[in-house]
């Protein structure tokens, strides 16, 4: 236990404590990347040892950073943004910078009220998922100079720094390989798109590749369901049930190629025997479903940690240049999806 003597204890204390200097303190808090990690490791003993709580709110009056960055995502609730909020958190911490986490539930008015609520609290910088974002979110960036930076999707016309994959071509890619392995007759389950540019981007690639081979599948076999696996079971139990079946379904994401799978099994379906499924993700967990999911991989890691160091790097070098970064996705193909006997 802090003894209660060292509950007060101030800078001075933790240099004297640390053997270092006053600024060197200051400068470990603030600029931790230009001192010595020898150093720093002193100085955060010294901090446990007297229970040093820092002044954000007097130091952000003065104009010096907070230390935090605002991450806004759509959910937190299933297991798509979680690595990549993992690695966004691991490389901002190697500078010194902690993670506040908020979501708005695919809801952009709400998305724009968090943002606000961060800007109120002094984040040096802040991160969303996407490019599909209100006016009034990209003005309140503008107007406020604040380093930013998206995440998920590459736009090489995006507004903002953005980090992350071509989704049109993961779509695209999903569909090829379907139709590689002799499969005509396919169904497309995705997430709502309106909103949400990672699953229109998708669903367009898919759509568009599907129309080259299979220009004639029934309007039905196109439909949408939320992120979960309940209601991507109900939406392709529905499909599965109908008179004409399809031999493959595309799934805009693992969520509910999850999903697609339960219903097959609780209809009697063999997966992949009789249905393929494939997915757009590989979230973690993916490879070792039994079957394991076919799915095209999105390096969910990767776009994190070069996400947070380009906005790290934003905040500590004042750049507000906007840098886009386009990451390679591949074809996971495991055993949910077999050839089609011609």
């Amino acid at each position: 236990m802090v003894e209660k003597f060292r509950k007060n204890a101030d800078i001075v204390a933790v240099a004297n404590a640390a053997r270092v200097s006053i600024s060197t303190v200051s400068r470990s808090f603030n600029h931790p990347e230009l001192v010595k990690s020898a150093t720093r490791k002193k100085i955060d003993r010294a901090v446990r040892k007297l229970g040093y709580i820092r002044n954000r709110a007097a130091q952000t009056m003065h104009g010096i950073r907070s230390g935090t960055i605002g991450l806004v995502v759509p959910t937190i609730d299933n297991a798509i943004f979680a690595e990549v909020i993992q690695a966004f958190s691991d490389s901002v911490e190697e500078h010194g910078f902690t993670i506040m986490v908020a979501s708005h539930g695919y809801d952009l008015e709400k998305e724009y009220a968090v943002l606000r609520k961060f800007l109120e609290h002094r984040v040096d910088g802040v991160a969303l998922i996407g490019v599909d974002h209100s006016e009034e979110t990209y003005g309140l960036i503008d107007s406020q100079s604040i380093p930013a930076i998206t995440i998920w999707s590459y736009d090489a016309h995006s507004r903002l720094s953005c980090v992350g994959v071509d989704n049109h071509e993961a779509g695209r890619m999903a569909a090829r390989h379907l139709l590689d392995l002799g499969h005509q007759e396919i169904a497309v389950v995705f997430p709502p798109t309106e909103d949400n540019d990672r699953a229109r981007a998708r669903c367009e690639g898919a759509l568009a590749e599907l129309a080259k081979s299979s220009p004639d599948l029934p309007a039905t076999w196109t439909t949408e369901a939320r992120y979960s696996i309940a209601d991507g079971k109900e939406a392709v139990s529905e499909i599965l049930q109908a008179e004409r079946r399809p031999t493959a379904l595309l799934c805009g994401n693992d969520i509910l190629a999850v999903g697609a799978i339960h219903a097959a099994r609780r209809l009697g379906i063999s997966v992949p025997d009789t249905l393929s499924i494939i997915g757009i993700g590989d979230f973690k967990g993916s490879k070792e479903m039994e079957p394991a999911l076919t799915t095209i991989h999105l390096p969910a890691r990767s776009i994190g940690q070069i996400a947070g160091e380009k906005l790290a790097q934003s905040i500590i070098q004042d750049n507000h240049e906007v840098q886009r970064t386009n990451c390679e996705i591949s074809l996971a193909d495991r055993q949910t999806c077999i050839e089609r006997p011609r």
